[in-house]
């Protein structure tokens, strides 16, 4: 496994034809293994479908192997004190490892469920190419693992994604007589700073002490001896799981002088802490790491939100690194291990059999 995680760390693939290929390597590499694998193609994008197993149950395992641009040097990995850095260690090639490398373990046992993995080449973009694709296609299963850097941690919440632009005008005048005109640079500040009051701001939850709310881009067109008449400010807002979006677009443009323009759109994650598997997993997680599982939401998200979107339960859950999207990016070699150990005790559990029949 250690070995497949290296290769792929070598493959830039921060380029649509780079992650391209390093599909088409994940898939060679699953066939030279003995296992069946389907390619897809969608908008350019290139993903796989593995699955083994019968029954009931479809236990989706999910990961990508695009990565965010680096230095070539990036892409020659290295070990250092039981580490292996590199662009895309981390994030989420040892993922994509440890998977298939589960994968080969478990095929030809009589597992009681289906797994199905899944290697996808754009979650860095948003995903909607490819594991969006699957997903409508109805490649859902009934419970997705994305293989994301967690720290063996359990990531069943996910912030929502809201983006959107809000136009504010002013009234033009001279430069030099800013008195006789509306600054709309300074009237837009005003707005964003009602907004950071506004009561959906400041709402927490068990897991998360507030939304995210990032002034992402402001731009004013004109002169420097004309006071600004327009200006233009875009957001991008992660609200909680308990939160709803419809309501945060109706607070925002009850602001005095906001025309608020919706944009891309992400519903949250929020998969309960209670289903059967999650237990299970848990109490896995524990005896692998001989702790207790840590329990978590992500300010970000991943792949899982389709599998979210369609009501099936989904995690972010996968090894532990650090500097993902960095320098000097890392995976902790002992983690990668034990998330795949976990991965395969996880679907040879008895108890996972049964949960679809209990259902």
């Amino acid at each position: 496994m250690l070995k497949l995680l290296n290769d792929l760390i070598s493959i830039n693939s921060s380029s649509v034809e780079g992650a391209n290929s390093a599909v088409s390597f994940c898939g060679n590499w699953l066939g030279e293994n003995g296992l069946p694998v389907s390619f897809f193609e969608n908008n350019g994008y290139t993903m796989l479908v593995s699955e083994i197993g019968s029954g009931d149950f479809t236990l989706v395992l999910n990961g990508h192997v695009d990565v965010v641009a680096a230095t070539p040097g990036q892409f020659i990995p290295f070990e250092r004190d039981g580490k292996i850095y590199g662009r895309g260690s981390a994030d989420m090639k040892a993922g994509i490892a440890a998977m298939m490398a589960a994968l080969a373990r478990l095929n030809g046992r009589d597992l009681g469920i289906k797994v199905q993995l899944q290697i996808v080449s754009d979650e860095e973009i948003g995903g909607f190419n490819c594991t969006g694709f699957l997903v409508e296609n109805g490649y859902r299963g009934d419970f997705a693992i994305c293989g994301e850097p967690t720290g063996l941690g359990i990531a069943n919440q996910a912030k929502g994604v809201l983006r959107g632009d809000i136009l504010v005008t002013g009234k033009p005048a001279h430069g030099s007589r800013p008195w006789e005109g509306v600054n709309a640079i300074e009237k837009a500040y005003g707005i964003y700073r009602e907004i950071l009051n506004l009561p959906f701001a400041g709402e927490s939850s068990d897991y998360y002490e507030k939304p995210s709310i990032n002034l992402a881009k402001i731009n004013a067109d004109g002169a420097y001896n004309v006071v600004p008449a327009q200006c233009k400010m875009g957001f991008d807002i992660r609200y909680l799981p308990s939160q709803d979006k419809e309501e945060i677009i109706q607070q925002i443009s009850g602001v005095e002088g906001v025309q608020f323009f919706p944009g891309m759109i992400s519903n949250p994650v929020n998969t309960d802490r209670s289903h059967p598997l999650l237990q299970i997993l848990g109490e896995i997680v524990q005896r692998h790491t001989g702790r207790e599982a840590d329990y978590f939401g992500q300010h970000g998200s991943a792949d899982t939100v389709f599998f979210a979107k369609y009501g099936i339960p989904a995690i972010e859950f996968g090894p532990a690194g650090g500097n993902w999207h960095g320098d000097e990016e890392y995976v902790e070699i002992e983690s990668v291990l034990a998330f795949q150990n976990i991965l395969v005790e996880l679907a040879s559990s008895d108890r996972l059999a049964e949960l679809k029949k209990s259902n």
